[in-house]
């Protein structure tokens, strides 16, 4: 077999490797580290008849045994601390106004920032799941050199904007309201089941975007003079 089949043989062979953004990114076990301070916050802080000094101590209690269990299976210390950081602001926050809906401002703000930086950046034709997929593909940019796939990537980084967007439309009310018990409801219920069906949903509009003949996402092709546009 010579070099060009060789190359064709591994590019039809990735194409068709069980592979998902899921198993790319590994989201799910970062959704779920995040989710459960918050719900824990809120039952505790309905347990004690509404303590949120208690709220917060069991949230950062639970974030604390996180971070030394990610630590312990050689996850990066940064984002284990930063994780935990952002429990502890968020703890601060709620004991700083008295309000227990304030434990999850930071998870509002962030959801509605991100909302934004992604449709901006599909906007500039820069989507960030194509960003974060060629960082952990190690193709830093060089997919930005294939039309067919940054066509692809911006597409399907709208399923992601959607998802933020559904996470807005729920948590602005329920925070508005003050109502912290909805909010820990929403919070587990919009978090690893929402991010999977997120991933699932995109990662088909990705592979459907892609032209029949495309190697895939790990194999850019360059084309100078592609002419197509959405």
């Amino acid at each position: 077999m010579g070099p060009d089949e060789s190359s064709a043989a591994l590019s039809e062979e990735s194409r068709y490797r069980p592979e998902s953004l899921a198993t790319l990114l590994g989201s799910r076990r970062g959704a779920i580290d995040a989710s459960l301070p918050p719900i824990v916050f809120g039952i505790a802080w309905w347990a004690a008849d509404r303590s949120i000094p208690i709220g917060v101590t069991a949230a950062i209690a639970v974030g604390v045994v996180l971070a030394l269990w990610r630590i312990y299976k050689k996850a990066r210390p940064l984002s284990v601390l930063i994780g935990l950081f952002g429990v502890c602001i968020a703890g601060a926050i709620a004991l700083y106004t008295g309000r227990a809906e304030d434990f999850f401002l930071i998870q509002v703000l962030s959801n509605i920032a991100s909302l934004l930086a992604w449709a901006f950046s599909i906007l500039i034709r820069w989507p960030l799941l194509g960003l974060i997929v060629g960082g952990v593909l190690r193709q830093r940019t060089t997919w930005r050199q294939d039309p067919a796939l940054i066509r692809a990537y911006c597409r399907a980084s709208w399923v992601w904007v959607g998802q933020y967007a559904v996470r807005v439309l729920v948590f602005v009310p329920l925070w508005s309201a003050g109502w912290t018990e909805a909010l820990t409801v929403a919070r587990a219920t919009l978090s690893w089941p929402l991010v999977a069906a997120c991933l699932g949903s995109s990662w088909w509009v990705l592979r459907r975007a892609l032209p029949d003949d495309h190697p895939g996402i790990r194999h850019p092709v360059s084309a100078v003079n592609d002419k197509e546009h959405d």
